[in-house]
C-alpha cells in the first residue's frame, strides 16, 4: 500500500520485513513482519481509561492461526472454521507475553491487548518469532509506554554447527531449538526469556549457542531503535502512582517486625497462614482508621512489597531464605511407585510441599492424538497433561478446564521428556501421562518431570535414561550489578524474586529450558552460573531419589496394559485387510474384539488383553494377504450357490469357484445336492487365471485326502 513504510534487515542470508501497515489503522501500533512467504500481522490497542485497584498489569496476548494462511480448509466436519487456538498457538501467545510484559512501567492499570494474526504461511518459515518481533516494534512504535525492543531469534545445531533461524526442515535435522529473547541496557544484551529443548544436549552447547545469538540479537534491538526513533509515537505520560508516606508510616509502624517474624519461622502452611492473618490484620486497621478513603489496596501493596525487601535483602546479605535454607540447598524430596492397582503406571514425587501425582496409560497405535492445524497435520503418539486443580494452593477457585498455564506446564515438562521416549518400532504404544499437581509451593512443572519419569519407569516403558527437572532463581539488587541465585525455589520466591530459570535434562545432557524473569533481563554470566548449578542438582534428585527408586524400566508390562503384536504384510496389501469400505478389517475386530491399526509401511498392530483372540486375529490376517498357489488344500466356507457351481471363501477376501463339475465324480444335477450356503468343505486349487479368478475342486480335494 502506497502509505506504507517498509523496513528490512537481513540476518546471515535470512531477509525480515516489517512494514508500518495502514492496516488496522485504529490500533495503537500495527506492523507486518515477513520471512520469506510467510506474513504476520502484529497490533497493540491500550484502553483509553485506566481501571483502578488492580494488583497486576492487565495485558492479553493472542496469537491467531488463520488455515487460509496456509490454503487448507479446515476445521470441523460440521464448522469449517477456526475454533480454539491450538496448544501450539497458546504456547506462542505465552511466550510473547513472557517476553514483553516484563517491560511495561511498574503499576500501569491501562489494558493492553497484542494480537498476532498469521495472514501468509509459507511451510518454512516459523510465523511465532515473527510475531514476538513484531508485537515488540508495533508497542515500540505506540504511544504505549514499553520499554523495549526485543529482540528475538532461534538457533538450530546440525552436524555442531549452529544455525540461524533454522526452516522446519533444518529444525528435524538438528539436536536443539534455543529460542532466545532479549533487550539491551548500557550496550549489554540481557535475555529476558528462553524456551528450548534440546536431545541431551550439553550445558556448554546451550552457552556456546547463546554467545553465537548475542551478536544478532544486538542487530536486531538496534534495528528496531533506529524505527522507533523516526516513526515511533509520543509514549503517553505515566507516572506511577506515588507513595502515600502517611499511610506507609502506619502501615509500617503496625507491622513493626511481625512480618519478619513470620516470614521466617516455620513450615510454609503456617508461615503464610501467619503472614495472610497478618494482612487481614493491617487490612481491618487501615479500613477502620480511614473509613471510606480506598487506602485498603495501597497497603495490601505496601504489605507484598516489603515481603519482596525482606526476601531480596536475606539473600543478598545474608545468604539465608524463608525457610531457612542456603542459597544452593535443594528441599528434602522423595519419591514413590506403584501407587494405583490399576493404572500402568505410576509416580509420586515430594519436593516438601509441592506432590506430583503422574499416572501412565498405554493404548493402541490407533488412540494417538491427531494434529490438524495450520502448521501441523499428523500424529502423536506420546502426550503430557499438566492439572493444577485450585485445592494445589489451599484455594477456591472454580474448574473450567485446563487453561495457558496448565497447557504451558504441560507442554514444557512434555518436551523435557521426549527425547527419552523410545520409537515407535522398539514401543508401538501410544503413551499418554496425566500429571496431577496435589500440593504446589513451587517448582510443580519440574516436580511434574520427575514423577512422570518414574511413571514411565513404573510402566516398564523402555525410556532411554530418566528425565529430572529443577526450578532455578536469582535476587537482584537495586544496583542490578550484584544477585544471589537461588536453587529449587519455592512459592513465595516465585512469586517475589526476579526469575524462574526451569532445567531438566539427564545426565547425558540438557532436555529442556525455560526462562522468565520480572527485571529486564539477565546476562550470559547469569545465565552460566544458574546451568551449571542445575546440572548438580539435576543429578542429586536423579541419584538419592528416581534412580534410587527404579534404576531400569520395569521388564514386564502392568497386567492391565494392552498386548500388541505386530505383522508386517506387504504395503500392496493392505487394501486387502482393510477391504471394501472398511468391510474386512471391521469384521475381524468384531469377531475377536481386537482394535487394529495398520501403518502405510504395512506393519499391522493388533491390540488386546486377550492372547487367544490375538492369535485368532493374527491367524485371520495372514491367511488375507497369504498368497494362494495352484495344488494347496483348504477348507472353505460355501458362501454363494450358483446353477453352474460354488462359490468358496477359502481366505478371509479370498473366493473360488468349484465348477458343477468340479464337485464329484458322478454328475451332479443341481448344486444343492452336493453343498449348501454355510457348508465346510475341503477344496484344492486346480487353476488361477491372468485375472486372479480362483478355480476349486471338491472332488479332488478329497481324492487327495483318501
Amino acid at each position: 500500500m502506497a502509505s506504507d513504510k517498509d523496513y528490512k534487515i537481513t540476518l546471515q542470508d535470512k531477509e525480515i520485513s516489517f512494514t508500518l501497515t495502514s492496516l488496522a489503522e485504529q490500533a495503537n501500533g500495527k506492523i507486518l513482519v515477513r520471512m520469506g512467504d510467510t506474513v504476520v500481522l502484529v497490533t497493540a490497542v491500550m484502553s483509553r481509561y485506566p481501571l483502578d485497584n488492580l494488583s497486576f498489569f492487565p495485558l492479553t496476548v493472542e496469537y491467531e492461526e488463520r488455515f487460509y494462511a496456509a490454503g487448507k480448509i479446515l476445521g470441523s466436519r460440521y464448522m469449517r472454521r477456526e475454533g480454539r487456538p491450538s496448544d501450539e498457538a497458546v504456547i506462542t501467545a505465552r511466550v510473547i507475553d513472557r517476553a514483553i510484559r516484563p517491560l511495561f512501567p511498574e503499576g500501569f492499570n491501562r489494558e493492553v491487548q497484542v494480537i498476532c494474526t498469521v495472514l501468509s504461511w509459507d511451510a518454512k518459515n516459523d510465523p511465532d518469532l515473527m510475531g514476538l518481533m513484531g508485537a515488540s516494534l508495533a508497542l515500540s512504535t505506540s504511544n504505549i509506554p514499553f520499554a523495549g525492543p526485543v529482540g528475538v531469534i532461534r538457533i538450530g545445531r546440525i552436524d555442531g554447527n549452529f544455525i540461524l533461524n533454522p526452516t522446519y526442515e533444518q529444525r528435524e535435522k538438528s539436536d536443539l531449538d534455543f529460542v532466545l529473547a532479549a533487550t539491551k541496557k548500557d550496550g549489554e544484551v540481557l535475555f529476558n526469556m528462553i524456551e528450548a529443548e534440546g536431545k541431551e544436549v550439553l550445558e556448554e552447547i546451550f552457552q556456546e549457542a547463546l554467545e553465537f545469538g548475542e551478536p544478532f540479537l544486538g542487530e536486531i534491538i538496534e534495528f528496531q531503535e533506529k524505527i522507533a526513533k523516526e516513526q515511533g509515537k509520543e509514549k503517553i505520560l505515566f507516572e506511577a502512582p506515588g507513595s502515600d508516606v502517611e499511610l506507609v508510616r502506619e502501615c509500617k509502624e503496625f507491622i513493626g517486625d511481625k512480618l519478619k517474624e513470620v516470614l521466617f519461622f516455620g513450615e510454609k502452611t503456617s508461615r503464610m497462614d501467619a503472614a495472610n492473618d497478618l494482612k487481614a490484620e493491617l487490612t481491618y486497621y487501615i479500613d477502620g482508621k480511614y473509613p471510606g478513603e480506598g487506602k485498603a489496596s495501597p497497603a495490601k501493596d505496601y504489605f507484598e512489597s516489603e515481603i519482596n525487601r525482606l526476601i531480596h535483602e536475606a539473600a543478598l546479605s545474608k545468604g539465608t531464605r524463608v525457610d531457612g535454607r542456603k542459597l544452593d540447598e535443594l528441599r528434602e524430596i522423595s519419591g514413590e511407585v506403584n501407587l494405583l492397582p490399576r493404572t500402568h503406571g505410576s509416580g509420586f514425587f515430594t519436593r516438601e510441599l509441592t506432590k506430583t501425582l503422574s499416572l501412565l496409560t498405554l493404548g493402541a497405535p490407533g488412540d494417538h492424538r491427531l494434529l490438524e492445524g495450520m502448521e501441523f497435520i499428523g500424529k502423536k503418539r506420546f502426550m503430557h497433561h499438566y492439572n493444577f486443580p485450585p485445592y494445589a494452593p489451599g484455594e477456591v477457585k472454580p474448574m473450567r478446564g485446563p487453561g495457558r498455564r496448565e497447557i504451558g506446564h504441560g507442554m514444557l515438562a512434555e518436551k523435557a521428556l521426549l527425547p527419552v521416549i523410545p520409537s515407535s518400532e522398539q514401543f508401538p504404544y501410544t503413551i499418554r501421562i496425566v500429571t496431577e499437581v496435589v500440593s504446589s509451593n513451587g517448582s510443580t512443572s519440574m516436580a511434574a518431570v520427575c514423577s512422570s519419569t518414574l511413571a514411565l519407569l513404573d510402566a516398564g516403558v523402555p525410556i532411554t535414561r530418566p528425565v529430572a527437572g529443577i526450578s532455578m532463581g536469582v535476587m537482584m539488587a537495586e544496583n542490578g550489578k550484584d544477585y544471589a541465585i537461588l536453587t529449587d525455589i519455592q512459592g513465595p520466591e516465585d512469586h517475589h524474586g526476579d526469575m524462574d530459570f526451569k532445567v531438566a535434562g539427564t545426565k547425558e545432557g540438557v532436555t529442556a529450558i525455560q526462562l522468565d524473569v520480572k527485571i529486564q533481563g539477565i546476562n550470559k554470566q547469569i545465565f552460566k552460573e544458574t546451568l551449571t548449578a542445575a546440572k548438580e542438582t539435576r543429578f542429586k534428585i536423579l541419584d538419592t531419589v528416581i534412580e534410587k527408586l527404579l534404576a531400569q524400566p520395569r521388564k514386564e508390562l502392568s497386567p492391565f496394559a494392552p498386548r500388541i503384536v505386530v505383522i508386517q504384510i506387504k504395503p500392496e496389501k493392505i487394501g486387502m485387510v482393510i477391504g471394501p469400505g472398511g468391510k474386512t478389517i471391521n469384521k475381524i475386530m468384531d469377531e475377536t474384539g481386537v482394535e487394529i491399526d495398520i501403518d502405510d509401511s504395512g506393519e499391522v498392530f493388533i491390540t488386546t488383553d486377550n492372547a487367544e483372540m490375538a492369535k485368532k486375529a493374527s491367524d485371520m490376517v495372514r491367511g488375507i494377504v497369504k498368497e494362494v498357489e495352484v495344488g494347496e488344500l483348504y477348507d472353505g466356507t460355501v458362501r454363494k450357490i450358483m446353477d453352474f457351481g460354488a462359490f468358496v471363501e477359502i481366505l478371509p477376501g479370498h473366493d473360488g469357484l468349484v465348477h458343477i463339475s468340479q464337485l464329484a465324480n458322478e454328475r451332479v444335477e443341481k448344486v444343492t445336492d452336493i453343498v449348501n450356503v454355510g457348508d465346510i468343505i475341503p477344496v484344492k486349487v486346480i487353476k488361477i487365471d491372468d485375472l486372479g479368478r480362483i478355480d476349486l475342486s471338491l472332488k479332488e480335494a478329497k481324492e487327495q485326502q483318501v
